[in-house]
């Protein structure tokens, strides 16, 4: 089966330096460097058409743009292309939700993802009338999905729940095809949610030993519930011809933190609700030596950003090798970024994705036949 790659719209701002934001912090000033404009927006995502992206992740939250109506007016300008819309089950009513993905199907010709994002943050959650805690938040989401879908089955739907209650909920057209559910989470009940409910289990950048962990967890959870879940991982990546060149990338890239903004922003993430958060915290401390956690792992990303926050950085041969370390685990989603994203799709689709396909681990999802770049790698 060919690995499967997904890039990153910015839609909180785009720049050579990392531009954070995320779990309640603000996006930083870089994200004023190139305002994520539909025309801006539309060029990165073209990008990852044309080098073979499946689809393109659009983030949810009050510090970047709305994924629905960002994604809805790029998709004008890519003609294959997917979007993984991320959104938050609390902010609109099930069947409204339904309806919106059904019609985003048949308007694009049925390039919609959906990644369902929980929330971890309360005070953020709050901001949008969301008063739940965090555990009530994801008994929330299993209601939502199960009425979504239902609808999709073009079941008609009454349920009164602990939290969503419907009543005669039917679509007047169902979505074709269904669009895929990507879900992630690392407490026990985001757990619980995935196994029933979600089609691709994400997970973001940790070593590969946790990340096998996870994978044997939410496998084990899902056969108890009769069904199999596919798995995916969330990454920066700094590739170049050499190893030398991608790590000076990532020094260049740390020598522009300012010192007060990582300290910002680690208090700020400090208070996250998120276990994934947690974890992703752990694997630097806030500190800034030692940020290579594993072979070409580097945690440098998670200084100012929240969310993901590890990067593979290394030459195109090493992070190909550290992408099939993570496949042979049981991952076969890469959903991936770089600052600035639409350069970094160049250096990645360029010189590791040929690599992958003369291995046979990939090929370019839109070609019938091998392409170019599929068939001769990419050489310094």
């Amino acid at each position: 089966m060919s690995l499967t790659f997904h890039w990153f719209l910015p839609t909180n701002g785009d720049s050579r330096h990392v531009v954070g934001g995320g779990h309640g912090t603000p996006a930083t000033a870089f994200g004023r460097n190139r305002p994520p404009t539909v025309a801006y927006l539309s060029q990165i995502a073209r990008a990852a058409e044309d080098l073979g992206f499946v689809g393109v992740l659009t983030p949810t939250g009050a510090w970047c743009e709305d994924a629905w109506l960002t994604t809805a007016m790029v998709s004008r300008h890519t003609e294959r292309l997917k979007f993984l819309v991320a959104f938050r089950p609390g902010f609109v009513s099930p069947t409204l939700a339904a309806q919106m993905a059904s019609t985003f199907q048949r308007q694009t010709g049925g390039r919609l993802l959906l990644n369902v994002v929980t929330g971890g943050e309360s005070h953020e959650q709050r901001a949008y009338g969301d008063f739940l805690d965090k555990d009530a938040r994801y008994r929330r989401t299993g209601e939502f999905l199960q009425i979504v879908r239902d609808l999709w089955e073009g079941k008609t739907v009454d349920l009164s729940g602990e939290h969503l209650q419907v009543e005669d909920a039917r679509l007047a057209r169902v979505p074709d095809p269904v669009p895929e559910v990507y879900f992630g989470g690392s407490s026990p009940i985001a757990g619980e949610i995935a196994a029933r409910h979600v089609d691709v289990y994400l997970t973001w950048g940790e070593p590969p030993a946790q990340v096998a962990e996870k994978i044997a967890w939410v496998r084990g959870l899902a056969a108890k519930e009769g069904r199999t879940v596919r798995f995916g991982i969330r990454l920066h990546v700094i590739t170049r011809d050499t190893a030398e060149q991608a790590w000076t990338e990532a020094h260049k890239i740390l020598d522009g933190f300012d010192p007060d903004t990582v300290k910002s922003v680690q208090a700020g993430l400090a208070r996250s609700e998120s276990e994934g958060q947690r974890r992703m915290l752990a694997l630097h401390g806030g500190n800034r030596e030692d940020l290579e956690i594993y072979p070409n792992l580097w945690a440098g990303i998670g200084l100012v950003r929240g969310g993901a926050g590890t990067a593979l950085v290394g030459s195109h041969d090493e992070v190909a090798e550290r992408i099939k370390e993570y496949h042979a685990l049981g991952i076969d989603e890469f959903v991936l970024s770089g600052y600035p994203h639409l350069e970094e799709a160049y250096w990645f689709g360029e010189g590791v994705l040929p690599r992958l396909a003369a291995q046979g681990l990939w090929q370019h999802p839109f070609a019938p036949t091998s392409t170019p770049a599929a068939q001769v790698p990419f050489t310094s």
